[in-house]
């Protein structure tokens, strides 16, 4: 091994040396080195000059207990740049991928100095696609980032998650940098930073339309693919994790960390959570023949899922060549630590798990008991804050919505497939669409979930924009350099009549109502909405559905262009749906006969005729207007909401006052009229109306003398999908 080239180094201090705190952890004095790996020989920790450009150290980690190799070394503080060197046996049909010529990331740093870049040596192997002609002699060190000591202490004043209930709110998903890039409110030096995502402008906007999380695509240090760079592109969505501590130097204007805790304080001050879209099912390492940058060096064999066959393949079900070992403990371990340091030092309110079905795999297949979610759901800690699944991954037995455990809520693609293809005006699809309003029971209302557990969205990063889903029939993505041939073909978009942009201002107004008929569907439905950044204004990706590698105006937030009318619809929604003790309920809504006495809220349907929903109705392929009337058990209000994809049609009220309080069809959707008796539905549009104070309204239970002699309408009211429709869960 190297020995140490700096006689004047301070020597580690045996006494001090701690095993029982992974990472790099400066307490004032000194700074203890700990890093674990179960099949290495030796490691060496690596010091490097403030610009981690020149190696001033290579020093034998003088201690090892299970697997922790750790040392304390005295006046070593913060600004100190380092890697490691670990040793061990290179037998890739072992599954053991050692290499001390590679230096490597500390999957602990909090802080990274450097970028990567894709030279030969970065690689672990000598043979180009062949891992078994190595190991490579040359040094990466002038290729890699490198980990920083950072000092920890900040002054939050109090600050804490802000644990704001899950009903009143409404998700923002943004991209830290996308979101402010072309913003010309935000300082253009700020512009694509954390300290961008601070400015008082994006914080207004938020606050205007009733945000209450911002869910921010991947700020963990990622790693942009060699193969986009040779195209001029880049891994813009950040779903390449290289390290589950540090954020994205990229995001960082100031280039240190503690910006994102300016951010973060800044943004609870205005009352706005903070939601981080984490990747903890795989690394940017890829398979075995890609480069060897910090897990694979350290000890392949423990962090990633290796193939029972053949253990030189990786076992990949995520679709990105890897996957994480999240049955090892010591594994586990460290995303649990990641997590714990996101939510206590860094103060965020929750995360998104990027393809959860991975991390509940265990050997019989995806088990929603498992040992990740066990671990999770009795930590003190993480158990407090918002937990969200994407619930699928590429793997067999992968889609699993409806299949996890509380306290997580999941992202539902059910509720934006059939919201996309009733407002389009596929044939019978209104009874999956009182499931999407009353928040999908059918996936959801078991093992004592409650009625917040679906995440409802119309669109999301991944996929058409909600514009581009009343712009396109077809994807557009020509410019990812894949022949249009990547992204999925499946939509459920239609162009009103045009490909694309378009003059025609019949065209454009159509789009408009149907985008607002659309969002109003999104915010009047139960469950938690989600709303894709831009999607408030009409942002446009030009008909592309797959823009992980576009880092520029095609994704960028395009703030000038922007549709006001669509901004005040979603303000105006929010505010309805927020007040009076807000409209969405935590308890999953029950036919009135279903429960009496109950806490949850009731539920009955409501033909265009003024009558109940029956059977037939349901079964009636062309009706595509129908009322949801949702009655709480104590607070908040009693709504009836009325959607029409089709045509202008009439809808009989029930009996008693009503006022008229959201119409999408107008601008602003605010209505605030009276009305009663017969009432006009305009074309493609969600209406919503309310009691007038000022007048009696009916009893539910006595509202319509069909309902009450019909018991055949009214059974099973809150789920009309189960008797009508085979919608798998």
């Amino acid at each position: 091994m190297a020995k140490d080239v700096n006689p004047d180094l301070p020597t580690f201090d045996l006494a001090a040396s701690r095993s029982d705190s992974l990472g790099a952890q400066y307490d004032g004095y000194g700074t203890n080195f700990a890093l674990w790996s179960d099949n290495a020989t030796a490691v060496q920790l690596c010091l490097f000059d403030d610009e981690g450009k020149v190696q001033t150290a290579c020093l034998d980690m003088p201690q090892m207990e299970g697997g922790i190799w750790h040392g304390y070394l005295p006046d070593i503080g913060p600004g100190q740049v380092y890697g490691y060197r670990v040793y061990g046996p290179w037998a890739p049909e072992e599954g053991h991928r050692f290499n001390p010529n590679k230096l490597l990331l500390d999957p602990y740093a909090r802080e990274l100095k450097g970028d990567l870049v894709w030279d030969p040596a970065i690689f672990g192997y000598t043979q180009p696609g062949d891992d078994l002609q190595g190991p490579d002699p040359r040094d990466s060190a002038p290729f890699m980032p490198k980990g920083v000591v950072v000092d920890t202490e900040f002054d939050w004043e109090a600050d804490a998650a802000l644990r704001r209930r899950w009903q009143n709110g409404l998700i923002y998903e943004a991209h830290a940098k996308g979101a402010t890039m072309r913003h010309p409110g935000v300082p253009e030096e700020d512009r694509g930073t954390f300290t961008g995502l601070a400015s008082d402008a994006f914080i207004d906007h938020l606050t205007r339309i009733g945000v209450s999380a911002i869910e921010l695509l991947p700020v963990h240090a990622f790693a942009n693919d060699g193969h986009l760079q040779d195209k001029g592109l880049s891994n813009y969505w950040g779903y390449n994790t290289l390290s589950f501590f540090a954020p994205h130097k990229p995001y960082l204007k100031t280039g240190f960390y503690r910006e994102v805790k300016q951010t973060v304080k800044k943004l609870h001050a205005a009352g706005i959570e903070v939601i981080l879209d984490v990747v903890y099912n795989h690394t940017c390492e890829g398979n075995e023949m890609g480069p060897t940058l910090s897990f694979r060096g350290i000890d392949n064999a423990s962090y990633y899922l290796l193939s029972p066959e053949n253990r030189r393949h990786s076992f990949d079900t995520t679709g990105t060549g890897n996957t994480l070992n999240v049955e090892h403990p010591m594994v586990l371990r460290m995303v649990l630590d990641s997590l714990r340091y996101w939510v206590q030092v860094m103060h965020v309110d929750g995360f998104r798990f990027d393809l959860a079905s991975t991390l509940g795999r265990e050997a019989m297949g995806f088990e929603r008991e498992g040992s990740f979610f066990a671990a999770i759901r009795q930590d003190p800690v993480l158990s407090t804050v918002k937990l969200i699944a994407e619930p699928w991954d590429v793997g067999d037995g992968g889609y699993q919505v409806g299949g996890f455990p509380w306290p997580f809520r999941e992202w539902n693609d059910k509720a934006r497939d059939d919201t996309r293809a009733f407002w389009r005006r596929d044939k019978g699809l209104a009874p999956k669409m009182a499931e999407r309003l009353t928040g999908s029971p059918v996936q959801f209302n078991h093992s004592h979930r409650p009625a917040t557990s679906s995440i409802n969205f119309l669109s999301a990063h991944d996929g058409f924009t909600l514009w581009d889903t009343v712009s396109y029939n077809d994807k557009h993505n020509e410019a990812n350099g894949e022949d249009n041939k990547d992204g999925h073909s499946n939509n459920l978009s239609d162009n009103m009549g045009i490909e694309g942009p378009t003059d025609d201002e019949t065209v454009t107004a159509s789009r408009v109502r149907r985008v607002k008929a659309m969002l109003g569907t999104l915010l009047m439905s139960q469950g938690v909405p989600m709303l894709l950044a831009g999607d408030e204004f009409g942002q446009t990706q030009g008909g592309n559905n797959n823009a992980y590698c576009q880092d520029n105006e095609i994704t960028w937030l395009d703030w000038e262009n922007g549709r006001e009318e669509i901004t005040r619809a979603v303000a105006d929604l929010m505010a309805f749906r927020k007040a009076q003790g807000g409209l969405a309920r935590l308890q999953f809504a029950v036919a009135p006969d279903a429960a009496p006495g109950g806490e949850a809220p009731t539920v009955t349907w409501r033909h265009p005729e003024g009558r109940a929903m029956r059977p037939e109705d349901w079964e009636n392929p062309d009706l595509d207007c129908f009322g949801m009337r949702l009655v709480p058990h104590s607070e908040g209000r009693e709504v009836l909401v009325v959607l029409n994809a089709g045509d202008n049609c009439e809808f009989k009220l029930p009996k008693g006052g009503w006022t008229r309080a959201i119409d999408t069809t107008l601008d602003p959707v605010a209505c605030d009229t009276a009305e009663q008796g017969v009432v006009g539905i305009g074309w493609q549009s969600v209406a919503v109306w309310v009691p007038d104070p000022d007048a009696e309204v009916v009893d539910q239970e006595d509202e319509d003398e069909a309902a009450a002699q019909d018991a055949e309408a009214t059974e099973d009211a809150a789920s009309p999908e189960t008797k009508t429709s085979s919608d798998e869960d």
